[in-house]
This record gives structure tokens, sequence and C-alpha cells, in this order.
């Protein structure tokens, strides 16, 4: 008896998916709801579990094949159980046998795709054939650092007197290549990024932030505030923070725009912008007015952890009135941050660094952050956005009236 193996039901939000990586082969045993393919999406990776006990059969869908919801991956044969290395293909009245596929797994595929390598030219030490990372490295180990084309010796041309030829020596370096198609992912990221440019009407205010206040009361309270909640006291926790007290006093930016209504959220959910292998993703911290600062830390600290696994869910990542996104932690000092559609505005931190400003008359060197917001100028006029920023800098720089409600 075979069972078919199928692509899940998908939200409403998303039409297909790319399937990305087997993780049995054509033959092998497979245990119910043990992981048999992972299939990426314009917005998360779904992984696709046996429906039952058996014996993998013939993979229907290879790495690399778009498929849509409902469609067949592969069967399982539960009732023979008998193993079989290749699938069967009839043909002429005649069997004829299919080699099974290579497995690569997803970090090897990786460096496989950076480097332009070929799965044939690595040789697998992985369970069932599978080429793990370490294969990939070992084969990379043994080429050269700088790939170089040798001189060829080419016809003699008749040169001036004046100026004889000089004889080709040395080496001459290549100019490599290669061409790889988007993920999934970054595909959907560029598709609405331009839609944000073509849609909305975005204009950029600037102001910088004395981080002095928050690096004491951080530096005062971490040893205890880890202890306590056994999470790490970063600073995103202070700018969420911020933010939220900035968005009470100016609900406009809360809001966003659809056809030719305004909706404005009676709700705080603040999407933090999180570095993934695949691309940058916007996880959500909802409901961030009513929850303290170890669980907004805890969630951040989650989420990353799931970036950078691929585990994010759908609804994690779906959402959000207002977002942060921090490129001081890449070395960014300054930039003009895109807003992530349907919002309307979006905050970028940077780097902390030093600068002389004045206090009282003196120059003083301050750990100095510059702060953006872009927003969307059809809703948002530029008043309500410089004062949205005023009072996030305000609350950064006197955190204990910000926590105190004062």
């Amino acid at each position: 008896m075979k069972t078919e193996v199928k692509v899940p039901g998908f939200p409403e939000s998303i039409t297909d998916g790319t399937v990305v990586a087997w993780h049995k082969k054509p033959g092998e045993a497979v245990k119910r709801d043990e992981k048999l393919v992972d299939i990426e999406t314009d917005k998360v990776m779904f992984e696709v579990p046996a429906p039952e006990d058996g014996t993998l059969g013939e993979i229907l869908q290879p790495e690399g094949a778009t498929v849509v919801a409902g469609q067949v991956l592969a069967s399982i044969d539960a009732a023979t159980g008998k193993p079989a290395s290749a699938a069967v293909a009839r043909g002429n009245g005649e069997d004829k046998t299919v080699p099974a596929q290579k497995i690569v797994m997803p970090a090897a595929r990786r460096l496989l795709d950076e480097h332009g390598l070929s799965p044939d030219a690595v040789q697998a030490s992985g369970k069932g054939g599978r080429i793990l990372k370490e294969d990939v490295l070992r084969v990379l180990e043994q080429k050269p650092a700088v790939p170089v084309l040798r001189a060829v010796e080419m016809p003699a041309r008749p040169e001036p007197a004046a100026a004889p030829a000089a004889p080709v020596t040395g080496d001459i370096e290549q100019r490599p290549e290669r061409r790889v198609p988007m993920t999934r992912l970054r595909a959907r990221i560029a598709e609405r990024l331009v839609e944000a440019q073509h849609t909305a009407a975005i204009l950029s205010t600037f102001n910088e932030v004395n981080m002095q206040p928050v690096m004491a009361l951080r530096q005062r309270y971490r040893e205890r505030f880890e202890k306590e909640h056994e999470v790490k006291l970063g600073f995103m926790s202070f700018f969420i923070k911020a933010v939220v007290e900035g968005l009470k006093k100016f609900p406009v930016i809360n809001a966003s725009v659809e056809d030719k209504d305004v909706i404005y959220h009676g709700y705080y959910d603040i999407g933090v912008a999180v570095s993934s292998p695949r691309g940058l993703v916007v996880p959500i911290i909802r409901d961030a007015d009513r929850i303290g600062m170890a669980e907004i830390e805890r969630r951040i600290a989650a989420y990353a952890d799931k970036a950078k696994a691929g585990t994010l869910a759908l609804e994690e990542i779906s959402g959000g009135t207002f977002t942060i996104t921090n490129g001081g932690v890449f070395g960014s000092l300054l930039s003009t941050p895109i807003i992530n559609p349907p919002q309307s505005a979006i905050l970028g931190m940077h780097k902390i660094q030093e600068r002389p400003v004045v206090e009282e008359g003196a120059i003083v060197a301050r750990p100095m952050m510059y702060v953006a917001l872009s927003y969307d100028h059809r809703l948002i006029d530029g008043r309500d956005a410089v004062q949205f920023l005023v009072t996030v800098k305000e609350a950064l720089e006197d955190p204990a009236r910000m926590l105190l409600e004062v």
C-alpha cells in the first residue's frame, strides 16, 4: 500500500514554494512524523513530515522544483517495507532503473553555491551518501587560494623599432562569475522594498541620542537583571519601550493606509529586524506595551535563535504596526531605512560612537547614536514625525522617567 506525501496547505498570502532539501533517499526507511523535506516560501521554511512508517519511494519533486499546496512530492510504501535503492520507471515494456538522487545538506548547499562547485566534485561522507558541510570544506581546502590562468604564447606582431615588444610573462588573474537564482525570501524582500518605494511618499528625519544614561543604567543592573530573569539586558528593550511611548503620543505613526482608509491600531506590535542566513526577517513583539523588558529580551533572543535555524513560524513574522532595525550591529553610522508595508514608519538605530558634545557650555565626550525615522508622508506630517523622534530621544536620555511613566 502506497501513501502519498503531499505539500501542506499554505496560508492565503503564499501561493507556492521551492523544494530546498530532501532528508531521505528513495529506498530508505522512514518513520511517522520524521522530517522528509524542506520547502521554502517567500516568508518561512516549511518542514514536511512522513505521514506514516514505511519506505520512501520515488521522489517526484526534486530539489529546486516549484510546488503548490496539495501537490504530490513522493510516496511511501508502507506494505512491503522492501528497500529499494532506485526508483523504477516503466517504458517500452521494460523497467529502467533511475539512479538515486544525490542528497546535499543545506549548509553544504550554501557552500557549493557560494564557491560555484558541483556536488559531483564532492565525496560524500554522511549517512546514506549525504554531502555534509565538512565534505565541501575539504574540497575547498585542496583548491588553490587564487585561481589563475597561465599566459599563452601569442603570434609575434610587427612593432615599431622604437618600442620593441616585451615578452608576455607571469600569470593572468581570472575574472570569475557565477549566476545563482535568488532565494524566495530575497525575491520577496526585493518585491516589497520596490513596492514601498513606488506606493509610499517616503521621507526621513534624523536626531541623535546621548546613550550615556541607558548605558549607565544597563551597567548598574545588568548582572542582577540576568541573574533574576535568566536573559541578557540589551539595548533593544529600551528602544521598544521608548517607541511605544512615542506611538502612544502620536497614534498616526502607528497607523497604516489601506486603499483610501487610514487604520489606527489600538495595540503595539513592534517588528524587530533580524539577520538570518536566508536574509532579513522581521519577527513581531506583540503587545509590547503590556510586557516587561525581561519578556521583551526573552522574545528577541528566542526569535534570533529561530531565525538562525530557519524555524520561524509564519505567525511570528506576520503583521506588526511599527518596525525597528539596527544597522549599528554591522557598523552603520547613519542610514535611511525603508518602510515595511503596510506600516507607515520605521526607526533605524545605528552605531554608538563617542563624539564631542556641548553640555552647560563645556565640550565633553559622550556615547552618541544617530537615529532615523523614515515615514510615509501621505499619512504622517513632518511635525508628527519630528516630535515622535524627539519623544524617543527624550525617553532614552531619561530612562528612569520612561520606566516610571512620568
